[in-house]
């Protein structure tokens, strides 16, 4: 009797040579559920490498496989909206291409989400790179401040979710997506799994400093206006500095006869006030910028071809 269908979804980023034992280790753990089908969805995000041919053959070799070959790289978010649509099951799997994560444990993330949540996520203890962990906890940091994420869950790239969260994501058709503010903007049912990550097969992360960067933008631009009541207040305090700053300038010169009034003061002034100005002028412009490229129908992405395996 078929339990669930469980759709799987991967982007791919210059991973030819670990995407193949990523998708063999995932059809070993099926083997331990056999009343749950299930499909696999690859999405190659423009890779530099032959990540495209290695997935295309995935297609003739095993069943129940869609490859989704982007024209260029769009990001990893795009990646994943691009696999969302192709999905077919009740239960959505998310994992990374790099082997960190392991297809061993997915079933006590689904075990989980049987128990009644929307969303199950892996909890890792195990530290990353500097870099890395830097990165997650600056995002997390940022989801919990501008998107209202649960402050005791850390959402992570191992995960399962129910099919009315996807369909609700996928509604989303503006560019920049950011799946975190989409899953939040769905559902706060959410609960995790402790793990343990493994290490990854071979090369580093695809994120660099200005990835990261721009991930966060999208985060805070596109879901919250939070920054927008920041620059509010930051406007407001500069202001009361400025006039008390005044207030001290014009006391001292009334009741200091030696007090000699200095450029210097005068300079630092400028340049801190010139500083706000121009960090939340960038800000909004940052705003007006995407809603720019809202109105003009950037894509989220462009599909160069897509694979099936022929058994389906």
């Amino acid at each position: 009797m078929i339990k669930h269908r469980v759709s799987i979804v991967i982007p791919c980023y210059n991973s030819q040579n670990m995407i193949g034992k990523v998708v063999s280790d995932i059809l070993e753990t099926l083997k331990q559920r056999p009343n749950y089908e299930y499909e696999i969805i690859l999405v190659n995000d423009g890779s530099r490498d032959n990540t495209w041919e290695v997935i295309s053959e995935l297609t003739r070799t095993y069943d129940n496989i869609t490859a989704v070959n982007f024209s260029k790289n769009f990001g990893q978010h795009s990646a994943l909206l691009a696999g969302y649509r192709c999905v077919t099951g009740d239960i959505i799997l998310g994992l990374d291409d790099d082997g960190e994560h392991n297809p061993a444990e997915m079933f006590q993330l689904i075990d989980k989400l049987d128990e009644g949540h929307d969303y199950v996520c892996a909890e890792y203890k195990t530290n990353q790179s500097r870099f890395r962990s830097f990165g997650t906890r600056l995002n997390n940091w940022m989801a919990s401040t501008f998107i209202d994420k649960p402050k005791e869950i850390d959402l992570a790239s191992f995960y399962v979710m129910k099919r009315f969260v996807i369909d609700e994501i996928i509604r989303y058709e503006q560019p920049y997506p950011y799946v975190a503010g989409l899953l939040l903007r769905a559902t706060n049912n959410l609960a995790t799994v402790p793990l343990v990550r493994r290490e990854r097969m071979e090369g580093h992360s695809g994120y660099s400093l200005l990835k990261m960067i721009s991930l966060f933008a999208n985060g805070f631009t596109a879901f919250s206006v939070k920054p927008l009541r920041v620059a509010t207040v930051l406007g407001l305090i500069s202001a009361f500095i400025g006039f008390v700053w005044g207030i001290v300038l014009i006391i001292k010169k009334l009741f200091i006869s030696e007090y000699v009034m200095g450029y210097t003061s005068i300079i630092v002034a400028i340049v801190f006030f010139c500083g706000v100005i121009m960090l939340l002028l960038g800000m909004i412009g940052e705003y007006l910028g995407r809603m720019y490229m809202s109105i003009n129908n950037s894509p989220q992405y462009v599909i160069r071809e897509i694979k099936k395996s022929e058994q389906e």
